[in-house]
């Protein structure tokens, strides 16, 4: 499994973004896949996420300002990102459900599907 974020960069406040996340070995349509976010100093923590269903996700600070979408012919993920505030400043990273970790890997729950892989992530800076 491979996980390629591009899309990040500087904004000012108020502005837009949009996040790309191409994946490759596995197919996209049967796995959750979703965004989740590190700013220093503070723990990671997931922003939105499309679950098997097609079901959303959306963290609460997040709700009416992003929106998640996927192409599952292409195995990409997006995510549309309006009305960007300082505090959205973080890395972004593009994950995809795990069913089976190996022991140290970094897994964390959105919605109701488990996120175990990871990509390297992109920068937002909202200034």
């Amino acid at each position: 499994v491979q996980l390629v974020e591009s899309g990040g960069g500087l904004v000012q406040p108020g502005g837009s973004l949009r996040l790309s996340c191409a994946g490759s070995g596995y197919t996209s349509s049967i796995y959750c896949m979703g965004w989740f976010r590190q700013a220093p100093g503070k723990e990671r923590e997931g922003v939105a996420a499309f679950d098997s269903d097609g079901d959303t996700t959306y963290a609460d600070s997040v709700k009416g300002r992003f929106t998640v979408s996927r192409d599952n012919a292409k195995n990409t993920l997006y995510l549309q990102m309006d009305s960007l505030r300082p505090e959205d400043t973080a890395m972004y990273y593009c994950a995809l459900q795990v069913f089976d970790p190996r022991p140290g890997t970094r897994v964390l729950p959105l919605g109701s599907c488990q996120f175990g892989n990871w990509g390297q992530g992109t920068q937002v800076t909202v200034s």
